[in-house]
């Protein structure tokens, strides 16, 4: 049975209106593939995991980049490309994520993918900035065996399309654990409509974090046996709009986030890693020019769409990880482990409508 976003099982979160997906793809021209990887081995080993491309136009993002940045709630992670995004301010390559020991590979293949398609990189022009991004999925996942491979990385690319993405157990999130419950991709959306301009905000995750007594609803919800992790988990947070923002309000927005996942329930543990990563699609940055100036224009902050847009990034963040629960569905895992899906029941229980104060 194909399971549910949150929404049609009647449960609102915030106040601002969903896009016509409810989707990172409802910001124009964003684009999301996926690769899974399931697998059984021998030995109880076990392949549950895979690559999720963010692309944020379907164009050549390296000849024309958009304006992106980074923020790090808590650095326990390994990720590629941000020291360049925050240091210029632009993305020049898919957004890439999988499993902690799969980033080698997702960014051989990326840079692969990036070279065929633009035979000037490191031969008449400069190198190329290959981001990627990762939570650790060992407990389902035999991770230690290698099975993400760069052309993963390539077919996940090759299938990013502006369709409604797959949620929950997909792609990279094929194999992440989230409050206890299986947890991986979700995804959401706000418009934003202010003095006759609409916008649009849109938010994927990766949710791989959090004890089940940490999760808002856990006093709703069932009481059988928790998972018993290794780590602290992580999430990857990839935030999206058709604003138009600097690299510095971007960051704005993208510290936005923690109040979305806190709503959750997650404080940010000591081995978390939960990183941020925003990106405009207003304005794409030509590689190649021979002007010396370049004009970009932004909102005003002081006006009042900074703070529906900050409104939205919270509401989106708090209802994609919620989404990344409602649609994952039970999984097993190496060594005979299992995950059990979020149970509907106990969210209904909470109360129809739940509006984030």
């Amino acid at each position: 049975m194909d399971r549910k976003k949150l929404r049609d099982l009647g449960i609102q979160i915030g106040k601002l209106p969903p896009g016509e997906k409810n989707c990172i793809t409802d910001v124009k021209g964003v684009r999301v593939g996926h690769l899974t990887l399931m697998k059984e081995l021998l030995d109880g080993e076990v392949v549950r995991t895979g690559v999720t491309a963010v692309l944020p136009h379907g164009g050549n993002l390296f000849r024309e980049k958009v304006i992106a940045t980074s923020y790090v709630i808590n650095g326990f992670g390994k990720t590629t490309g941000l020291v360049q995004v925050e240091e210029l301010g632009l993305l020049e390559s898919p957004i890439m994520l999988t499993n902690t020991f799969g980033v080698p590979a997702v960014t051989q293949g990326t840079l692969q993918y990036m070279l065929k398609n633009n035979p000037e990189i490191g031969d008449t022009t400069g190198t190329i900035n290959i981001v990627v991004g990762e939570c650790n999925d060992s407990y389902l996942n035999s991770i230690r065996l290698f099975p993400v491979t760069p052309e993963d990385a390539v077919k996940a690319i090759e299938s990013a399309s502006e369709d409604q993405a797959k949620e929950g157990a997909v792609g990279a999130g094929t194999g992440m654990v989230c409050f206890g419950y299986k947890g991986g991709i979700g995804a959401s959306s706000r418009v934003v409509t202010n003095e006759g301009a609409s916008y649009t905000v849109g938010c994927l995750v990766l949710s791989n974090f959090g004890k089940r007594e940490d999760f808002r609803y856990w006093q709703y919800s069932d009481r059988t046996e928790e998972p018993d992790y290794l780590t602290d988990g992580s999430i990857m947070i990839v935030l999206a709009t058709d604003a138009p923002l600097g690299e510095r309000q971007l960051k704005r927005l993208a510290k936005r986030a923690t109040i979305g996942l806190g709503r959750t329930g997650s404080h940010a543990s000591h081995g978390s890693g939960d990183i941020v990563i925003a990106f405009s699609t207003a304005k794409t940055v030509s590689h190649f020019s021979d002007q010396q100036q370049e004009v970009i224009q932004q909102i005003r902050e002081e006006t009042t769409v900074m703070n529906e847009l900050f409104q939205a990034v919270t509401e989106v963040t708090e209802e994609a990880i919620l989404n990344s629960l409602t649609k994952a569905t039970t999984t097993t895992g190496r060594k005979g482990r299992l995950v059990n899906e979020l149970p509907y029941n106990f969210l209904e229980k909470s109360g129809v409508t739940v509006e984030s104060e």
